[in-house]
């Protein structure tokens, strides 16, 4: 396969895995935690990095892509030890920007808000929760950006 063939590759595989975690949330209703942010920013810049380096490759691209596979793999890793307790989470919660609001719509916000907590394991197949999912297919991504580096 070509350099381009295993950018392509990387880049639908990202692809794929922020519509299947936005697929969980819209379509599922499962809402996301802090941590399932944090892993799907890595997702959208590969993305953008991929769209790029098909465009124009060159060996930055696919080193700053394969890191951002790596990125995310690593939060995948660490939100999944947090789920089975090995270690523990973040101890913050996150908000958007409240400025101009009255009490009582403050209130409603944050009564209506999802609660999602980071050690809780929302949904698994053969044993593995969405993280550890994450996880190793972002692996498996990083994999193929540096085929992709290695064609280059």
């Amino acid at each position: 396969m070509t350099q381009r063939h295993w950018i392509m590759i990387a880049t639908l595989g990202s692809a794929a895995l922020m519509l299947g975690a936005l697929g969980f949330q819209y379509l599922g209703g499962f809402h996301p935690c802090k941590l399932c942010y944090w892993q799907r920013y890595p997702h959208v810049i590969a993305i953008v990095i991929g769209a790029i380096a098909l465009w124009m490759p060159n060996r930055l691209l696919i080193l700053l892509g394969a890191l951002s596979a790596a990125v995310t793999c690593g939060f995948g890793v660490y939100h999944a030890g947090v789920e089975w307790k090995w270690w523990q989470g973040p101890t913050t919660c996150t908000s958007g920007d409240i400025t101009g609001m009255s009490t009582d719509a403050l209130f409603d916000q944050i009564m209506s808000a999802p609660l999602t907590r980071c050690d809780d394991i929302v949904w698994q197949l053969a044993g593995l929760s969405m993280a550890g999912w994450n996880a190793i297919l972002s692996f498996v991504l990083v994999g193929c950006w540096l085929m992709a580096l290695r064609r280059a």
